[in-house]
């Protein structure tokens, strides 16, 4: 499994007035029953009421919130710790859970001048940060096993190829492996990339030089494998695996990200299969 295994998360800041409380309110309203969500700090005071006034915004209600100090905390209880310090020191934890470090800077500006209205628009910028940073947490948790990649490929488009070919094989640290008029090939063995770049001149793109991103799996059971824990898992299937034989022979698999952006997973031929190909190349 390549996501991030953890049932319970400790949030840590200095006071555990602001970062750190918003931070378990979300926290418990996105993960529920399914992950223990605790803060703490170092230095404990109170409940920061800005930070109760933007979290009653999402309907979270912090008022019943105290803060804690990190020694209340059995670090038996953490499987994952998230210190939300930024410029100030962050509290020391003593447990063997997994660390992870979101500095956010303290949006409690004591020392400047503001009315409350923009007081509080620094809470809502520090919880919609930590929002979104944990709806990706979230999106990570307990992800199902996917395929095994043996090589990365992707494409760009360029407006100058030579220009580009120049670049990317003192950036790759390798020559091309093969180039045309449209586009270049990098295969670095180092890197188990393989790279495109594709003249932008307007043109419909040959079907050998789609502008993608895809994963080499080895294998045509990989490929077919991958299909299955595709649809297990519930990802956009564009194109089920087959083999097809025009262009650069392929076992494929066409995969839409939740953006929309095509991915291809896919093996080469073995000698074998290569001797198979049919003669209409369908």
């Amino acid at each position: 499994m390549s996501g991030l295994r953890f049932d319970s998360i400790l949030f840590l800041c200095v006071a555990n007035s602001a970062r750190s409380q918003m931070a378990e309110g979300l926290g418990r309203q996105l993960f529920g029953d399914s992950v223990r969500v605790q803060s703490a700090g170092s230095a404990p005071s109170r409940v920061n009421p800005f930070a109760i006034q933007a979290m009653s915004e999402l309907g979270i209600d912090l008022g019943a919130h105290t803060s804690k100090a990190v020694e209340s905390i059995d670090p038996a209880s953490v499987d994952l710790v998230i210190t939300l310090c930024a410029e100030e020191v962050c509290p020391v934890f003593l447990s063997s859970a997994p660390r992870m470090h979101w500095p956010l800077q303290d949006p409690d500006r004591k020392h400047e001048t503001l009315n409350d209205e923009e007081r509080l628009h620094h809470f809502r910028v520090t919880r919609d940060q930590i929002l979104m940073r944990l709806r990706v947490l979230a999106a990570l948790r307990d992800v199902p096993e996917g395929p095994a990649p043996q090589e990365f490929h992707a494409s760009i488009r360029v407006p100058d190829l030579p220009a580009a070919a120049r670049f990317y094989t003192w950036l790759l640290g390798v020559a091309p492996k093969e180039w045309t008029h449209r586009y270049v090939t990098f295969v670095s063995e180092a890197l188990r990339t393989n790279f495109v770049i594709l003249v932008d001149d307007g043109n419909p793109l040959h079907h050998d030089t789609l502008y993608h991103l895809g994963i080499d799996v080895g294998s045509k059971a990989a490929v077919i494998a991958a299909h299955e824990r595709a649809r297990r898992a519930g990802w956009p299937v564009h194109k089920p695996a087959r083999t097809t034989w025009r262009g650069t022979p392929l076992h494929e698999l066409w995969l839409k990200d939740p953006g929309g952006n095509l991915i291809e997973v896919y093996a080469r031929l073995t000698d074998a299969e290569l001797q198979e190909i049919p003669e209409d190349m369908e």
